[in-house]
């Protein structure tokens, strides 16, 4: 059932994305007054066809459905009628041109705030912005973060930030460690009433932050789940200690021990001798002995107590007025593109690893995982694809729409077009790249799956 789930939330978006992309080429088209001889999703053979308006334009269904194209007459790819040059893509103005091939990346960055404003508009529950323990030495802890702290706003340049939830915040600190500045969170502690800062300097971090578990490393993460067992395995080390479903640690050898991660970690630390819990039941505080059980994985050693740990974590509904979510739509494309260009630029010079890119299946994993989770994770699945599909076709080679509009650029500049047997050169040189970028993607993709089977 999941493979059915992720295959069709993949066919879905990628039928979204791609004609959302070609619809802007040939909405602008036709208002330019360009003939359009073609809208096709998919390349290969048409599986199914049909035509449309006073053009006779022909709509096509293809088989490979990983792309698509517009076809308008263009004497660049036959004979054009005379009566109809005037129609004629290359006989257009160079604004015009770039206009058309501007479209298709600027209507996918137009999706992609339409979508994220529905989500904010609609709202969602996301988890409360409360910090885990880091590690010790870390930039967070040297930083002064302890853990179970609430931030309730970010400080930087003057300005105070107010922070909704902890995807709120994770974006406002991965934008912040990319530009390399310095901010303040502003927190509360579970015990105390007063507010406090906490300076972070991610001015030498700016190299790094591209990296998925960036946060993580620097020591600023989610506080995990309360130490809960939600199920015990019949006949493991939980259940002979007495342990239920529902009972929640609160100590372990007289230490506090109050989320999942600490539980774990005792657990871990432990080398297997006997643990001293604390548990509360219901009203009831009782204590109770565990003995973790060892295992291999991997050929390392490991405890377990074949339990299944984790509690609800607090979450907060997050929502928007329209105006605030139009805003909030457009400022997260922006920050996205951003982040997506930065990330690119600091692969091609070596300051990121060329595993950040993922492929097809890695997509295709995240739509299932999305769709999963419902329609508003969905669409900002799709959201952020679009980004990344717009951002991508607006690069500079000679395959792409970036590549036309490089061209234009030149022609703007010298009054004179790149010539054919130019073009035809840079687009094997645009080619080659996208082959090698895709190549590459795949191995990261089928790298990640071989990875979790393991």
């Amino acid at each position: 059932m999941n493979l059915l789930i992720t295959l069709l939330a993949f066919a879905f978006a990628l039928g979204v994305l791609i004609t959302i992309h070609e619809y802007g080429h040939y909405r602008v088209a036709v208002a330019s007054g360009v003939k359009v001889l073609r809208f096709s999703i998919g390349f290969g053979k048409p599986l199914l066809r049909w035509t449309q308006g006073a053009d006779k334009t022909e709509f096509v269904l293809a088989a490979i459905p990983l792309g698509g194209y517009v076809r308008m007459l263009d004497e660049r790819e036959g004979e054009v009628a005379e009566a109809e040059l005037p129609r004629a893509f290359n006989r257009q103005s160079l604004s015009r041109r770039a206009a058309i091939v501007a479209a298709g990346p600027a209507a996918n960055l137009l999706l992609a705030v339409a979508l994220f404003a529905v989500v904010a508009m609609v709202g969602v529950r996301e988890p409360v912005a409360i910090l885990g323990a880091p590690p010790a030495q870390s930039p967070a802890a040297l930083a002064g973060v302890q853990g179970g702290e609430r931030v309730t706003a970010i400080a930087q340049a003057g300005t105070i930030q107010e922070v909704k939830s902890w995807t709120d915040l994770r974006w406002k600190l991965l934008n912040a460690a990319m530009n390399g500045d310095r901010l303040d969170l502003i927190v509360q502690s579970p015990a105390q009433t007063l507010q406090r800062q906490i300076p972070l300097d991610f001015s030498a971090s700016s190299g790094a932050a591209e990296s998925a578990g960036f946060l993580t490393s620097f020591g600023l993460h989610l506080q995990s789940p309360p130490a809960e067992i939600r199920e015990v395995v019949a006949g493991g080390p939980a259940q002979r200690s007495g342990l239920r479903a529902g009972d929640r640690i609160t100590a372990v050898d007289g230490k506090p021990t109050t989320t999942a991660d600490a539980l774990m970690r005792a657990i871990q630390q432990s080398g297997g001798k006997v643990l001293q819990l604390q548990v509360r039941r219901g009203d009831a505080v009782f204590s109770a002995q565990l003995q973790p059980t060892s295992v291999l994985v991997g050929g390392k050693r490991v405890w377990r107590i074949e339990a299944l740990l984790g509690g609800d974590i607090p979450t907060v509904k997050v929502e928007r007025n329209p105006l605030q979510a139009l805003q909030n739509g457009a400022q997260r494309t922006w920050d996205l593109s951003v982040l997506t260009l930065k990330t690119l630029g600091r692969m091609v010079i070596g300051q990121a690893s060329l595993q950040n890119l993922s492929g097809p299946v890695t997509i295709a994993d995240y739509a299932g995982k999305s769709a999963e989770l419902g329609w508003m994770a969905y669409l900002s699945f799709l959201a952020v694809v679009s980004v990344s599909l717009g951002v991508l076709n607006l690069l500079p080679l000679p395959v792409l729409d970036g590549g036309h509009l490089l061209y234009y650029a030149y022609e703007g500049l010298t009054r004179r077009s790149v010539s054919q047997r130019w073009q035809e050169r840079l687009q094997q040189g645009g080619l080659a790249v996208i082959a090698t970028m895709m190549a590459i993607a795949l191995y990261n993709d089928l790298t990640r799956l071989l990875g979790q089977m393991h």
